[in-house]
């Protein structure tokens, strides 16, 4: 998921996931908590959205505000461990093939009932090429059988194998075993849309006025850069255990002034943290201040089908010269860990050999860069230049100014800065109108092949336009391994391969960091994938 920051669940066996009984897991407020008068919560959320279709978007921003009003197959608890959603169990005997029992009280918020055609429906309107998601190739990764044709235009999406066996009964076949499948299902892409709107208002079906959800939440209005409110949906079938009325979404780009409407008491969660303030806060709001697990990776893009970004030579160069424990102890600062390696280091099962780069001192990698840099015919006489894309941010900002100052300074490269709003930034990078990107990616689910699956030729998030038949055997034959020790030495020869070619510079692993107001009841300390929904949660009394 891509992030707009300066999302990990549990891998569950078979025969756990065989059966949930239906249960109650919304807001569990303790004994004794006395509840304010005013259940409002208000949120800041890094940027304003670029949609709020789950079937148009790709970026963190969209995906919190999706949660709240669309509710997919199954959710995710405050520990990050799966817990039912429309469907109320599931099983499975191979891991092959899963069948979803949905519960039959789910509602949509115009009241019609939820049903397994729903999902057949959005499904097969994620993976047709007609409807242009961004995330199309997060199904291929599923192996949902046909997938990987339909998104080639070779099959029509009628023959994605998704099937309603009947209105509370839903099939999913797959081509390969993966048994971490069903946590899959919770990722925003798989949430279901209300197909009679859908087709009624075309892409105007998420305005207010028309918007028609199954989550805990509906659309109450829409200020285009400014909020994002909604009020509680009566015809949600938890409806009766959640606790917050309204939520409140602000599209604060700077954190900043994140930080000081959080002060000012007109904010009860920031969106993140302003890196230079964070040692202030901890010792000014130490019971405000909260610091989790975070399932992702921060690292620059480099346009692999662009000179000189062809040359690995440059990209290594750029690569050695970035002082990641500087940035990872200086500039961010919060526990973040120093990256040279692109998954996430605490992602499930994850194996890999540290790179020899690594291993070096920031004395010897710079010369070992200023070496490969002088070998395509730069150097003083004739410096490098390019432009550096970024995302509007100040964590950014202050990210990218460090690093071209290492660039300047180690290899007298001259970089441009160029700074845009969420939406033209990811149009732009995605189409490849860029030299370097600041990129960030997070984990859709607690397994390698999250991250990994990101740099593979055929993947439509692959921004740096990176091609390696090396690299996608090496990812094909992880996805085929029935054996995990198999399947972990294929993501480790995979890592190996991404630091042969560098077509990214991994930088530094998250934590999350942000101010949320102790009055805020629920918060989920340990969710790595920083999946927070507002209907488990409460406002205490002050």
């Amino acid at each position: 998921m891509k992030t707009a920051k300066s999302l990990a669940v549990c891998l569950i066996s078979a025969a756990v996931l065989s059966s949930f009984a239906t249960n109650s897991f919304a807001a569990d407020v303790p004994a004794g908590v006395k509840l304010a008068a005013v259940q409002e919560l208000v949120r800041g959320n890094g940027a304003e959205p670029a949609s709020l279709d789950p079937h148009k978007t790709e970026g963190v921003p969209e995906s919190n505000i999706i949660r709240e009003l669309l509710e997919g197959l199954v959710n995710q608890d405050g520990d990050g461990n799966l817990v039912p959603g429309v469907a109320e169990s599931w099983e499975t005997k191979d891991n092959k093939t899963f069948v979803f029992h949905l519960r039959k009280n789910a509602k949509w918020s115009n009241g019609d009932p939820v049903t397994a055609h729903d999902f057949e429906y959005s499904f097969k309107r994620a993976v047709d090429p007609k409807t242009a998601a961004p995330y199309s190739w997060f199904l291929e990764m599923t192996t949902m059988v046909n997938a990987a044709d339909i998104i080639d235009g070779k099959k029509p999406a009628s023959e994605l194998a998704v099937t309603a066996l009947d209105d509370y009964t839903l099939e999913i076949k797959l081509e390969q075993a993966l048994p971490y499948f069903v946590a899959m299902t919770s990722h925003t892409t798989l949430k279901p849309v209300h197909r009679a709107t859908v087709e009624e208002f075309g892409d105007k079906w998420t305005l207010p006025e028309h918007f028609v959800g199954n989550g805990a939440y509906k659309v109450a209005e829409w200020v285009v850069n400014e909020k994002i409110v909604m009020e509680r949906n009566e015809h949600y079938w938890d409806n009766a255990h959640t606790v917050i009325n309204k939520v409140t979404y602000l599209p604060i780009e700077n954190q900043v002034t994140d930080m000081n409407r959080f002060l000012a008491g007109e904010i009860d969660m920031t969106y993140e943290m302003a890196n230079e303030h964070f040692k202030r806060m901890q010792k000014e709001q130490p019971e405000s201040l909260k610091v989790t697990p975070y399932l992702c990776s921060y690292y620059y893009g480099f346009n692999n089908k662009k000179a000189p970004f062809d040359d690995v030579r440059v990209r290594k160069a750029l690569s050695y010269a970035i002082d990641r424990d500087a940035v990872a102890k200086y500039i961010v600062g919060k526990g973040e860990l120093p990256a040279y390696n692109f998954a996430h280091q605490k992602v499930a099962g994850l194996h890999f050999d540290t790179p020899e780069y690594a291993t070096w001192t920031q004395k010897e990698r710079n010369a070992k860069a200023a070496e490969l840099l002088a070998e395509v015919g730069y150097g003083k006489d004739k410096p490098l230049e390019f432009t550096l894309l970024y995302n509007t941010s100040e964590n950014h900002k202050k990210i990218a100014i460090a690093v071209a100052s290492m660039w300047k300074k180690t290899l007298g490269v001259k970089v441009n800065l160029e700074n845009q709003e969420w939406k033209t930034f990811l149009d732009n990078r995605r189409n490849g109108n860029y030299d370097v990107t600041r990129a960030g990616w997070c984990g859709d689910y607690n397994e390698a092949s999250t991250f990994l699956s990101l740099m593979q030729s055929n993947n439509g998030n692959n921004d740096q336009f990176y091609n390696s038949p090396k690299y996608d055997g090496f990812m094909n034959a992880a996805m085929a391994a029935v054996d995990d020790a198999v399947r972990a030495d294929n993501y480790r020869q995979a890592e190996a391969q991404l630091a042969q070619d560098m077509p990214l510079a991994p930088i530094y692993h998250y934590v999350n960091a942000r101010l949320v107001k102790p009055t805020v009841g629920g918060y989920p300390m340990n969710n790595a994938e920083d999946k927070i929904y507002s209907k488990d949660l409460y406002i205490i009394a002050e």
